[in-house]
């Protein structure tokens, strides 16, 4: 029997036991009148978690796919855009781009910080001949933990058209994002977060301006075709054969989000993420983002001197059942990721700091015993206490 394991990812996570059953149900036909009915109501839903009046488009592909879509369908070949990397997830946008034919200026800041949205407003303004066709940029930084300040990169534009490009693949529905609000133009999601589901859909909201530069773009794309996705959602249908039984668990998931309201979703998040932060503090070790930056889906720790990420790692798996991630791109070495993100519990969490406690008393490393689920426990009883 394989013991159960504790999933504290930033994806995938786990799934709801109602999203569960919701991808079990028998199979339907996908051009026929059932599809039609399901199609709409996650539409609808879609919007609602993206604050949006745009078009929605479903994919069958990762959250990779979303952002190779954004690109291949909005921005030409030869033209030029500005790629704003706070971690591996901005550097693989730039990858994306060179693989189109797209000129990408990068505006690189170190990992464990956030974008400078006065950076980017002095680089804009000095594109007097309006080159930039896009600026592309993470809400939330998956390799460091840092969430980006969206609202005030997209307000540094100021007169500039480029049009505001955000991957908010593990970000939505776990941080705030008001794309119309904002002034957002098209926002990237993944179904494998906030929405717990297991990978396979990746969703794009796109606004007007964004649909017309998809109709004078002239890059190459098939399958991630937005327009022929669009086309065909208004029929109640897609382009090609989708993930029906994803889709039946999107639609069980959006529930539970309206259920939940998307405020809640925000508080949750936020406060699993301030009982990681408070725990692993107690236990002496030092976090990569500040405070003030702080991801509510994922928290990157440095591991103690003389250790490497997976000698923390491997025996949490192995001797606990819990699992978390390793660092990505340049903290690779440096960083082991905790994931707080969708259907993860305030047990799970006190459960995960407990067993790092032990595994770090195991390999030496001083710690006090009990300090970290108390720290977190105090984070929790405090929020009850509010809410009460």
């Amino acid at each position: 029997m394989t013991d159960k394991q504790i999933l504290l990812l930033p994806g995938p996570t786990p799934v709801p036991p109602q999203v569960a059953l919701a991808m079990a149900r028998p199979a339907i036909n996908h051009r026929g009148p059932e599809f039609k009915a399901l199609w709409a109501e996650v539409t609808s839903g879609l919007k609602d978690v993206f604050q949006t009046r745009a078009e929605v488009v479903i994919l069958t592909a990762s959250g990779t796919g979303g952002m190779e879509a954004a690109v291949a369908n909005l921005i030409s070949p030869g033209e030029k855009v500005l790629v704003v990397t706070i971690g591996a997830f901005g550097e693989r946008f730039v990858q994306i781009c060179r693989a189109f034919n797209v000129e990408a200026e990068v505006v690189a800041f170190p990992y464990g910080q956030a974008a400078d949205p006065e950076v980017i407003a002095e680089r804009l303004a000095a594109d007097t001949g309006h080159e930039i066709k896009a600026i592309l940029v993470q809400h939330n930084e998956t390799s460091t933990g840092v969430l980006n300040d969206i609202q005030a990169i997209s307000r540094a534009r100021g007169d500039h058209p480029a049009l505001l490009i955000v991957d908010s693949i593990s970000g939505l529905a776990a941080a705030d994002l008001p794309m119309d609000a904002w002034h957002i133009d098209v926002v990237i999601a993944g179904s494998q977060k906030a929405f717990m589901l297991p990978p396979g859909l990746t969703m794009l909201a796109v606004g007007e301006r964004a649909w017309q530069a998809a109709e004078k773009c002239s890059n190459q794309r098939f399958y991630l075709d937005i327009k022929k996705a669009r086309n065909s959602g208004l029929k109640g249908q897609t382009p090609f054969t989708p993930a029906v039984p994803l889709l039946y668990g999107l639609q069980e998931s959006l529930r539970l989000l309206k259920a939940e309201t998307l405020a809640g979703s925000y508080a949750r998040h936020a406060l699993m993420r301030d009982m990681v932060r408070a725990g692993v503090r107690a236990l002496g070790l030092k976090l990569l983002a500040d405070e003030a930056i702080a991801s509510p889906a994922v928290t990157a720790v440095c591991v103690p001197e003389g250790m490497k990420p997976a000698d923390i790692i491997n025996p949490l798996r192995e001797r606990f059942g819990v699992v978390v991630a390793g660092g990505q791109g340049a903290v690779k070495d440096q960083v082991f990721r905790i994931g707080h993100l969708g259907y993860v519990s305030f047990n799970a969490i006190l459960a995960g700091l407990a067993a790092l406690e032990a595994v770090l008393a195991d390999a030496g490393v001083p710690v006090t015993r009990g300090a970290a689920v108390a720290a977190a426990s105090t984070i929790l009883s405090e929020s009850e206490a509010v809410d009460k």
